[in-house]
């Protein structure tokens, strides 16, 4: 790798390509080295308690890691890319990937705030588990309520970077407006205009 140009080094050169004419545009710039990849950080642990009694065997390798991530954050908004790794690794259907502090996030969870449906019902046609977050979007009101049903402090749960029913709910398309309707009447909740409703004309970048 070539040392870099020092600021006297390229005033010289400047000057020169004024007084000879020569054009420094064309001079190769200096090289810079690629940024590392970040890496991921995880908390320091140590028990304080008693181990359990089962310990596990790790007999299998896990999904890679990095495949999980990239999983994710495809499944945002590109379903091509989401096809072509889930057909190399189908276990990829149920993996989740904690973004720090448990932020945890699965493809489905990323479809459903982005508000893509043909990215959910392809996740669901393949194999992935359905909960009230996505249900809210795909404006499933009657599974919605059997959710309520059972639990009702879920009307204060929290989805993927802590999105609430609520939020997808603005992104239920044509069920939009029942959907909210539902969940307003549960919990009022004053909501701001959702930075994902404009997905159809500009591809926003993953939550």
């Amino acid at each position: 790798m070539s040392e870099p140009m020092s600021r006297r080094t390229f005033a010289t050169v400047l000057a020169s390509s004024v007084i000879l004419g020569q054009d420094v545009s064309a001079a190769p710039e200096p090289e810079v080295a690629p940024r590392p990849h970040p890496k991921r950080i995880e908390a320091p642990f140590e028990r304080d308690y008693p181990p359990p009694a089962f310990t596990p065997s790790w007999r299998r390798p896990q999904i890679n890691h990095l495949m999980v991530q990239d999983f994710v954050i495809f499944a945002h908004t590109d379903i091509k890319m989401v096809e072509k790794l889930l057909n190399r690794e189908p276990g990829l259907i149920n993996a989740f990937i904690d973004w720090g502090g448990g932020d945890w996030e699965s493809a489905l969870g990323a479809a459903s705030h982005m508000g893509n449906r043909e990215m959910a019902a392809f996740l669901l046609e393949r194999g992935a588990r359905m909960d009230i977050f996505c249900a809210v979007m795909m404006g499933q009101l009657d599974a919605v309520k059997a959710f309520l049903t059972l639990q009702p402090k879920l009307i204060d749960a929290k989805g993927p970077h802590g999105f609430s029913l609520h939020f997808h709910a603005q992104l239920a398309g044509p069920d939009a407006d029942r959907m909210l309707e539902f969940l307003q009447s549960i919990k009022k909740v004053d909501l701001p205009p959702n930075p994902f409703l404009k997905k159809n004309n500009t591809q926003p970048k993953p939550g």
